[in-house]
């Protein structure tokens, strides 16, 4: 460490000045008061700078505080003598916090200086984490943590990026054919619908209206958004994910425009080949299961419109719904743990993007380390989105007309477990 940095206080400036004045002028000459602009012109420039931004101190007296009296330094031992207050305050275990910190410290951790004390990749990643569980403003966390205000937002918004980026290529990789054959086996097996690899839904997460961006983020639930689509499997994890569109944007055009979206449309998201949904039948192809605001395609499929349902129509609807209640639940496990998505997020939508994706591969990383039953339990409650009903094409009607005759025949009859 060196030498702490000279702090000035208005009086010290004061007789700076008039000190100088005195040795260096003749008595008729005028003293001005240091905060006289005409002052402020002959000092060095360090001491100019200071003067005309008003400025006090380097750091605030408060601030100097943190390593005695900030929430790292009183909680965070006791925190980890106490488990259970520890799973509450992160939203992860202490062994998951351990492993994801030696993950994380290559990426987070500064140098040392002599300008500054720093701040530590375990403190970094406790107050990421505890912004992320309670959605709490930085100016709350300001007080808690005893760090400024401009530190705890590039803190937050550097850690959910690394967050992103280490964890991303391990917890919610790109689909290959062999994940898509295991989501399909787990839809066998708990929903009861062959060949379906995923259940596919958007919610809205609402964010702080950004500067001159007029309705694009407006939704039809008269808030600004971003739209968060995910694709999810029967293990409450996230096979895919696409976050960033307008909160103007209907479900089919969010997906159709999204990555995932494209490469499906385009027959480039490795789905496997079609087989049949009972030995000697026919080959149908794998599907996606969304609801009435997507567009009907041979690789995804929606409910039936609710006028002239007959009861063929009706049972694939209900067959459809319960495979849908799975990237549902997955919603509900997301937004209860990590708080931070039902509140309204005072940031950029740039900021906001790896905030959403820092979650969404956090909550895969918990659900594959740390199932808790207990989760299961909780109910989504992030608002929908609203679409037109988009018609599909006759080849993907007939898909799902083979589906819904499937399910009406001895082969296909739900069982009860």
């Amino acid at each position: 460490m060196g030498p702490a940095p000279t702090e000035w206080s208005s009086s010290d400036l004061t007789l700076e000045l008039r000190g100088s004045n005195m040795s260096d002028t003749s008595d008729n000459e005028e003293v001005r008061p240091y905060n006289d602009p005409r002052a402020s012109a002959d000092l060095p420039d360090p001491r100019r700078q200071r003067v005309l931004s008003g400025r006090r101190f380097w750091v605030h007296p408060m601030l100097s505080m943190r390593d005695k009296k900030g929430a790292f330094k009183v909680l965070y031992e006791d925190l980890r003598r106490n488990p259970e207050f520890f799973f509450n305050f992160t939203r992860m275990s202490i062994p998951n916090f351990d492993e994801l910190l030696v993950l994380l410290t290559p990426h987070i951790a500064h140098q040392r200086t002599n300008m500054r004390r720093m701040i530590c990749p375990a403190q970094r990643l406790l107050l990421t984490l505890r912004y992320l569980a309670t959605g709490n403003s930085f100016t709350s966390l300001h007080y808690h943590f005893l760090l400024g205000i401009s530190t705890i937002q590039g803190i937050v918004h550097e850690t959910c990026k690394a967050i992103w980026n280490v964890l991303q290529p391990l917890f919610m990789p790109q689909p290959t054919m062999q994940m898509w054959r295991e989501a399909a086996e787990g839809f066998r097996q708990n929903a009861q619908f062959p060949n379906c690899i995923g259940a596919l839904d958007g919610k809205h997460l609402q964010i702080q209206v950004p500067p001159n961006s007029g309705s694009l983020y407006y939704n039809y639930k008269k808030f600004f958004s971003v739209v968060l689509m995910a694709i999810a499997d029967t293990i409450y994890k996230f096979l895919a994910i696409d976050v960033g569109a307008y909160g103007s944007t209907a479900d089919a055009n969010v997906f159709r425009l999204s990555p995932m979206g494209r490469r499906l449309y385009s027959q480039q998201f490795d789905i496997p080949e079609p087989r049949p949904l009972v030995e000697g039948g026919e080959a149908l192809p794998h599907v996606l299961v969304g609801d009435e605001a997507f567009g009907l395609h041979v690789n995804l499929l929606k409910p039936f419109p609710k006028r002239d349902l007959n009861d063929r129509k009706r049972l694939f609807n209900f067959r459809l719904t319960m495979a849908r209640r799975y990237v549902e639940c997955t919603f509900g496990i997301l937004a209860n743990k990590w708080r931070v998505l039902r509140s309204c997020m005072q940031l950029k939508p740039d900021n906001v993007d790896f905030v959403i994706k820092a979650t969404c591969v956090l909550h895969n990383y918990l659900r594959t380390k740390d199932p808790r039953a207990e989760d299961l339990l909780e109910v989504d409650t992030l608002p929908d989105l609203a679409g037109h009903a988009v018609r599909g094409n006759v080849e993907a009607a007939n898909v799902r007309d083979k589906f819904a005759a499937f399910f009406m025949s001895q082969d296909g009859q739900f069982v009860t477990h």
